[in-house]
């Protein structure tokens, strides 16, 4: 039996690096791209049976790679992973056809079990506190700015807020539920 094929696409380096390495001791073959269109020389050489995409690296997104993965890997399982996760993308990314989607810091066991799971866990429980209300906003502005394809200045229009104090707020990171 071949041992499994694993693309890790992530513009931190040192993410990759140690992610690698444990996936290796783990018996996985590991190829690594730091940018989208490093993914697409990759794919050309390799095939993979798993991937890890980052969600917002220099260049293309990494929404941008899963309909180019699974037209061509059909059976690949990919997990989208994020230190910017929201609500928005996380759809966007199981709609695009990931298989699941995790916020980072996630270690190697966590991103291991999350592509491992074939069916949404029906009997998850339900968190019984409500979002914050900073979690809340956070939340809302990913959403708009979702709908303005990431432009700055159209959102901040569409918040009625300046576009530096959006700014200020997009360079934070998301806050705590």
């Amino acid at each position: 039996m071949s041992e499994k094929r694993f693309l890790i696409v992530d513009d931190d380096e040192t993410f990759a690096r140690v992610l690698a390495r444990s996936l290796t001791r783990r018996g996985f073959q590991v190829s690594t791209a730091h940018c989208a269109e490093e993914v697409e020389h990759i794919i050309k050489k390799h095939d993979f049976d798993f991937a890890t995409l980052d969600l917002k690296m220099e260049g293309a997104s990494g929404l941008t790679l899963i309909p180019l993965l699974r037209q061509r890997f059909p059976d690949i399982r990919m997990l989208m992973l994020t230190g910017y996760a929201s609500i928005a993308t996380a759809v966007d990314a199981i709609k695009l056809g990931a298989n699941q989607y995790l916020p980072k810091p996630a270690d190697t066991d966590q991103i291991l079990a999350a592509l491992e799971v074939e069916q949404p866990d029906i009997d998850q429980p339900v968190e019984s506190e409500p979002m914050s209300v900073n979690r809340l906003e956070w939340e809302h502005i990913q959403q708009v700015l979702h709908q303005h394809d990431g432009n700055i200045s159209a959102t901040a229009r569409a918040l009625n807020m300046h576009r530096r104090t959006l700014q200020r707020k997009l360079a934070k990171y998301p806050v705590k539920r």
